[in-house]
């Protein structure tokens, strides 16, 4: 899963993208409103986190904006302004949650996840697709019961897939959705990575739609 962070203050950026990214997110950090269009414009963005103060154009009006655009990609406005009429003025621009600094990583990691299962109509937060079953929270992965041994990226890979049971990704929505901006990337990583969890998990887990790309079925 891929997010966006806007965020200008230096010191809680970096604590938000380590943090998130230790629990298996790609993170994207910019840190004005500009380049938050820019970015906002690949639609690659599974989520954003907001903050409201941000130099030149404040974030309540790259929400509005962007909701005006039609843009539906789920913001979490992440900010000090702890005002109730700040908090209705910010749910009522479109966004998805809000969450006051300081705030607890753990907390909010959790409510990424929890917007992130509301957007593929998930209730659960165990993704379930035959035999597999991928845990998010406790980065675990059964198949038939047994626990499977996973890298991060061959972690990230199947949790990208199992979002969507049945949908054909590209290598190129696959690359999108797992890496960031900031990390190297091989000709080949996914494939190698993807050839490993087949490997693990059986080779008919994860079908190769030759030409298109690769999808996880239910048996």
């Amino acid at each position: 899963m891929r997010l966006l962070l806007v965020e200008d203050d230096r010191m809680i950026g970096r604590a938000m993208r380590r943090g998130l990214g230790d629990a298996g997110f790609a993170v994207d950090w910019v840190t004005d409103a500009a380049a938050a269009e820019l970015a906002l414009n690949n639609g690659v963005y599974d989520l954003a986190l907001l903050d409201l103060g941000l130099p030149g154009k404040d974030g309540m009006a790259l929400l509005r904006e962007m909701r005006g655009r039609r843009d539906t990609t789920p913001v979490l406005i992440v900010t000090a302004r702890d005002a109730v009429a700040e908090r209705v003025a910010g749910l009522n621009a479109g966004a998805d949650d809000y969450v006051l600094k300081p705030f607890d990583l753990d907390e909010l990691v959790a409510r990424v996840r929890a917007l992130l299962r509301r957007r593929a109509g998930s209730v659960t937060p165990t993704l379930e697709c035959g035999r597999l079953a991928l845990d998010p929270v406790r980065r675990e992965v059964r198949l038939a019961g047994e626990p499977v041994h996973l890298s991060a990226r061959e972690f990230a890979l199947l949790e990208t897939l199992m979002q969507r049971p049945g949908a054909v990704l590209s290598r190129e929505q696959l690359e999108d959705a797992v890496y960031g901006w900031n990390e190297e990337l091989g000709s080949n990583a996914v494939e190698v990575h993807l050839h490993n969890l087949r490997r693990k998990l059986g080779a008919d887990c994860i079908r190769n739609v030759r030409g298109v790309g690769y999808k996880v079925m239910p048996e």
